[in-house]
């Protein structure tokens, strides 16, 4: 075979053997776009750890001003409360069921200001306000000024999921609330002596700053990658009546978003509503690749700081990472997560 002929049989191989690379990356790329396809990058379709995070309100109590006792019985009532979420995430159960769990628990728990323990108006009776949000379809529910859902975080969930809207105030939400079946109760029960005590001092004007504001939230991961966030309040002691703060403005006081975060705050709602502070800890994580903790810690320690608002958050991202910065003397907090990491605290 003449030199010429042996490197032409050399050519073709090389032809071949460089089609035969080429199209077996093309194949390697097709499999790898169909995986991103069928979801297996997708967030919310991936086997997760479940993270729990709760909050019962940020206040000015100094430390070693409560008793001993009262402390107890704070932690005591948040490890029950985080309990409550941990046994539905535990058995495969939603993010969403999970804070609605926890925060039904702390509306009927009298320590804090929501449901039966939510302070009053500046005319004696309790306004309360809820919402809720699913980080995987952005839907919302919620609902304020109300006087006589026993839940206000469950007649949120069904805004969300019952009707077109997002939010529902006063009687219309009382009335939707009849009519899907939650418990209605006389105004009268959400009244305690704590609080009428609270309300007496007040109005003659000799309160003294009270252990907390108390407005109760959660945030949740479950194990499809789906994250939640819901709060519920009584609002702030003597507020006007028809005072509305951050709790059921969706992205101020609300925000969840399975590309991001899920968050609930507490504290003066006027300055959260100002700096749409729950969709601002989303928007710096997206827009600016801030960690959850730096921009938690940026927007209660920095920015809300710098205007005079005081209060903090709870937040969670898709990763199952937290954070629960605030700004005042005590937040009432704690988290627990599958891998068996959980605490609680006040200072």
């Amino acid at each position: 075979m003449d030199r010429d002929k042996r490197y032409g049989i050399r050519d073709t191989q090389y032809a071949i053997s460089v089609f035969l690379i080429c199209l077996l990356t093309l194949s390697t790329i097709g499999f790898c776009q169909d995986e991103i396809k069928s979801g297996i990058q997708d967030p919310g379709s991936r086997i997760q750890n479940w993270v729990l995070v709760i909050h019962g309100g940020a206040g000015g109590v100094p430390k070693g001003s409560m008793s001993e006792e009262k402390e107890k019985q704070y932690k005591d009532k948040l490890t029950e409360a985080l309990q409550a979420g941990a046994d539905i995430l535990d058995q495969g159960g939603s993010s969403l069921d999970a804070v609605e769990s926890v925060i039904v628990f702390m509306e009927d728990c009298p320590l804090f200001n929501a449901g039966k323990g939510a302070v009053y108006n500046d005319e004696g009776f309790a306004e309360l306000d809820a919402s809720i949000m699913d980080g995987k379809s952005l839907m919302a529910g919620a609902v304020t000024g109300v006087k006589t859902i026993k839940n206000p975080i469950s007649s949120a969930r069904l805004v969300m999921t019952n009707t077109k809207h997002v939010l529902l105030m006063g009687e219309g939400a009382e009335l939707f609330a009849t009519k899907s079946g939650l418990e209605i109760v006389n105004p009268s029960y959400f009244l305690t002596q704590r609080r009428t005590g609270q309300f007496e001092r007040a109005k003659k004007k000799l309160q003294k700053k009270e252990a907390t504001k108390g407005t109760v939230g959660a945030v949740a991961l479950d194990r499809e990658g789906n994250l939640a966030a819901g709060t519920s309040t009584g609002g702030m002691m003597m507020k006007m009546k028809g005072r509305i703060g951050d709790t059921p403005i969706i992205g101020a006081g609300t925000y969840a978003n399975n590309a991001t975060c899920a968050v609930s705050g507490t504290g003066h709602g006027e300055y959260f509503i100002r700096n749409s502070v729950a969709f601002d800890m989303s928007a710096l994580m997206e827009y600016a690749g801030m960690c959850v903790k730096d921009a938690a810690h940026y927007i209660i320690l920095e920015k809300l700081k710098s205007q005079g608002g005081s209060g903090g958050l709870i937040a969670v991202d898709r990763e199952g990472n937290i954070a629960m910065p605030f700004n005042t003397n005590a937040m009432f907090r704690g988290y627990t997560k599958e891998t068996g990491e959980q605490g609680v605290w006040i200072y």
